[in-house]
């Protein structure tokens, strides 16, 4: 099963290395609110929070041998978060970040990944709402926090 847990962060980091390298330029497009505007500092910070649970997600399903109610909330989220790529582009027609390794990796891992688990016999943990709402809240709180320096700047001024 460690295959399967570390396998995790390793998706996440080939998903997250392209929205790291497109993100910023990406953010800057006309007609994009600038809600999504996102500096290469800005996006990297966010990255690298996020990374960090991503770790310590990973390290529980190794850990547990894949049996962790964190590992596979945040496995259950690393997939279906595959949906929001798809539907940012379909709304705005055209690429947004992490749209090329949505289709190549995230559904790819995450399908092999459940499959794994299933055939392995470990018991698939109930889902549990507030730990869903907490790993659904991981994302939007490290774009925040990537942003408090800009924020704060401008308090400045």
């Amino acid at each position: 099963m460690k295959k399967v847990a570390w396998g995790l962060l390793g998706a996440w980091i080939i998903h997250d290395l392209e929205e790291l390298a497109t993100m910023p330029g990406w953010s800057q497009q006309p007609g994009l609110p600038k809600v999504v505007r996102t500096s290469k500092a800005e996006a990297a910070t966010a990255i690298g929070l996020t990374g960090l649970a991503m770790a310590a997600a990973s390290a529980a399903g190794a850990a547990s041998g894949g049996r962790s109610k964190f590992f596979q909330a945040s496995l259950l989220g690393f997939g279906l978060h595959a949906g929001t790529h798809i539907a940012q582009s379909v709304a705005l027609r055209r690429y947004t970040p992490g749209l090329v390794t949505t289709p190549l990796v995230v559904i790819p891992y995450s399908v092999w990944a459940w499959r794994r688990l299933k055939r392995s016999g470990v018991p698939i943990a109930p889902s549990d709402p507030r730990l869903n709402l907490a790993l659904a809240a991981v994302v939007p709180l490290s774009h925040a926090i990537a942003r408090l320096p800009r924020l704060r700047r401008r308090s400045l001024r």
